[in-house]
């Protein structure tokens, strides 16, 4: 799974688009108070966190874009990525 694929079934599911950020793909302007996000760091891991008054708390990180993915799904939905 990518972050587009990841954008379109997270909308699916009924999920707020603010509730979310997606390095990339879906991004706010301006920034909600507290979001999810999911963004590639300096040394090329994917970060998942949360976002909460102007601070970013990288909460898991993963090998691949498909990995983050599938946990920032789970993390979400608390339902296993499809």
């Amino acid at each position: 799974m990518d972050r587009h694929e990841l954008r379109n079934v997270l909308l699916h599911t009924g999920l707020s688009p603010d509730a979310f950020e997606l390095a990339d793909v879906h991004e706010h302007v301006p920034l909600p108070p507290d979001f999810w996000f999911l963004r590639r760091s300096p040394g090329g891991r994917w970060e998942i966190g949360l976002y909460e008054r102007g601070v970013y708390d990288v909460r898991e990180t993963h090998d691949t874009e498909d990995a983050a993915c599938r946990a920032f799904y789970h993390a979400l939905t608390g339902r296993p990525a499809p």
